[in-house]
């Protein structure tokens, strides 16, 4: 797919990476005439500074030896290399002395420091002008070769006459060039870098895009199975796939558990409902006593409430499972709970010829529900009870609780057949999955489906394991943390 400009404008790493090459260049170049100016103003300063240690040395030298003196030094420092500009002029500003051919009009007409830098020539770098002044009628014959820009200051002695010391700007702006050329060329340099990156950044970042789009079509399009891509890079965009994925798998699931809930009702209801006619079909043909219709009417609740129950705990599982329960989550004493169920299951299990025990001393606390804690170890008590009256030893569910690494282990163990393949155990927790073929016992297959989600809403873990003989169900809690 090709990746275009104005397509990697609509991304935000491209626009804002846009937005910081342009703060980026404005402040660069900012930088650029602060850094040129301030260099040029240091510079401008040390050249005044320097002007106005020379004049204080040829004041030095008139006051000693007046106008002969300061002639003379002035004749010596303008032949010296790399000197300053000296001048001296009679009263109606004709050069008589110094290293200036020329200057531009008006420069000796004033007192002091002159406002603006002047051009001017030295001598002998052009046409022999020496007799040039201010009032020069023709200033434009200079040649513009020789030009040079400078500062001075302008002195008039008691006689009239005019003495000028300046110094030659060419230095200051030959560095403030340097300094602006190399800023600049740095600046383009960066910027050619910045735009570089941030084309790239956005080519990216669009592809990254790309392909979450087109993983997403598939997805929408049916297959549940396909995820998002995840390049390794640990980016934000890895991130994002990875938790997106996470959602997917969990929609996958649940569809998946749906479809499992749908075909299970199809098929493990559908022989209480064919009892169900059956049985009105059977009241309603010929002639029948009133305890015969009463009779009938009876069993026919009695399957409609193992309906309800069957569809209540369905109900209770998708629940669960999809991590939403209006039941309130408190502190919990499993020793507690775990004395009710045997209570409620001892007549049961006395009438079954089946022997209950429990050792659950101590004090187990765990945050979660108490009801739901109760329905799940009632659902493996009762299972527990039903698959031990085939133990060739006398019937025997113990239910104990423990600490084990810092976790809450409640057992049930019976001494029956047990599910001695691994396989079993594992799917046994699934919906409607009993893996007695006559279906002699009661039930839905259900019981563990629930204890499973129970414990999967109080995360914790359902394991089971062969008992030798017999089965282990294990239900483990976190321990409630001391403190809260």
């Amino acid at each position: 797919m090709a990746l275009r400009l104005p397509a990697i404008m609509k991304t935000t790493a491209a626009r804002l990476s846009a937005l910081y090459l342009i703060l980026f260049t404005l402040c660069a170049v900012l930088l650029v005439f602060y850094m040129t100016s301030l260099s040029a103003r240091m510079l401008t300063g040390q050249t005044m500074e320097t002007i106005n240690e020379e004049v204080q040395g040829l004041g030095s030298a008139y006051q000693r030896g007046g106008l002969p003196l300061l002639v003379r030094t002035i004749e010596r420092r303008s032949r010296q290399p790399g000197a300053n500009l000296y001048l001296i002029a009679d009263a109606n500003g004709r050069i008589l002395s110094g290293n200036v051919q020329s200057l531009q009009p008006g420069v000796l007409n004033t007192d002091g420091w002159t406002e603006i830098p002047f051009s001017y020539q030295r001598f002998g770098e052009g046409a022999d002008r020496r007799n040039t002044n201010s009032a020069d009628p023709e200033p434009a014959q200079m040649d513009v070769e020789a030009r040079h820009n400078a500062i001075a200051v302008v002195l008039r002695l008691p006689n009239q006459m005019i003495v000028m010391v300046g110094r030659d700007l060419g230095e200051p702006e030959r560095f403030r060039a340097v300094v602006r050329r190399a800023l600049m060329v740095a600046l383009g340099m960066m910027g050619l870098g910045a735009a570089l990156i941030w084309y790239f950044v956005g080519r990216t970042a669009l592809r990254h895009i790309d392909n979450v789009s087109e993983a997403s079509r598939r997805i929408m399009g049916g297959d549940l199975s396909g995820r998002l891509p995840v390049t390794g890079a640990g980016d934000e965009f890895d991130r994002l796939s990875e938790n997106l994925n996470t959602m997917l798998a969990r929609i996958a699931n649940l569809n998946e558990g749906l479809k499992q809930v749908s075909d299970n009702i199809a098929h493990d209801l559908k022989t209480p409902l064919t009892r169900l006619r059956n049985r009105a079909e059977a009241a309603l043909s010929g002639q029948q006593k009133p305890a015969e219709y009463r009779a009938a009417l009876e069993g026919t609740i009695a399957e409609s409430d193992q309906l309800i129950r069957t569809f209540n705990a369905i109900l209770m599982i998708s629940r669960l499972e999809a991590g939403y329960s209006a039941e309130a989550v408190s502190k919990v004493d499993l020793a507690a709970a775990v004395r009710d169920v045997v209570e409620l299951y001892e007549p049961v299990a006395e009438e079954a010829g089946v022997g209950l025990e429990t050792a659950a001393a101590g004090s187990f606390i765990v945050d979660g529900n108490r009801e739901l804690v109760a329905q799940a170890l009632s659902n493996i008590v009762d299972n527990a009870m039903k698959y031990s009256v085939d133990s060739t030893e006398k019937p025997m569910v113990r239910v104990t609780l423990e600490r084990v690494a810092g976790e809450i282990r409640l057992s049930v163990i019976d001494n029956g057949q047990g599910i001695p393949d691994d396989g079993d155990r594992k799917r046994v927790t699934e919906r409607f999955v009993r893996l007695e073929k006559s279906r002699s016992q009661p039930g839905s297959g259900l019981g563990l489906s629930l204890a499973k989600a129970i414990m999967k809403f109080h995360h914790g873990r359902l394991e089971l394991s062969s008992a030798n003989p017999g089965l282990s169900v294990i239900m483990t809690f976190p321990e409630r943390e001391a403190g809260k």
